[in-house]
């Protein structure tokens, strides 16, 4: 599979767009791990072999294990290797990825709301739209792991 366009060259003011989201949210208060756990598992479910990549080493820079990593797409399977505050955010990033499958449920957002305030709920909310846009961008062009 060969490269499409590259977004980034073509139209640099739309990609500047894009990154202004992602250095907004590396202002907020989701730590490291969560903003991984979320952009691993969105990009799992979005099959976007290169947000994988790159978010899986990020993840272990950040100090993120193996187990967690290889076990993530399982996790509603494994009960105590995530917190209950990464189960919820878990949760909220599959129904926002797979948003056609019935929307975000009211179990799910108010599971998410008993561990976040609203702030917190809304940058939560906004890191997995901002991966989903970022996987669509790499699967759309072809970008390949490096």
């Amino acid at each position: 599979m060969e490269n499409r366009i590259n977004i980034g060259i073509l139209e640099p003011e739309a990609y500047k767009a894009f990154m202004a989201v992602e250095n907004y949210l590396g202002t907020t208060k989701i730590s490291k791990t969560h903003k991984e756990l979320i952009k691993i598992r969105a990009s799992q479910i979005n099959g976007c072999a290169f947000c994988i990549n790159m978010h899986t080493k990020d993840a272990r820079k950040h100090g993120e294990t193996e187990q967690r990593i290889y076990l993530l797409n399982a996790w509603r399977e494994v009960h105590d290797l995530y917190t209950e505050e990464e189960r919820a955010i878990l949760a909220l990033t599959e129904e926002m990825t797979l948003i056609a499958n019935g929307g975000v449920k009211d179990e799910t957002y108010n599971v998410a709301k008993a561990f976040f305030d609203e702030n917190q709920l809304a940058q939560i909310m906004v890191a997995i739209m901002a991966i989903n846009a970022w996987n669509r961008m790499a699967i759309a062009t072809h970008m390949q792991p490096a």
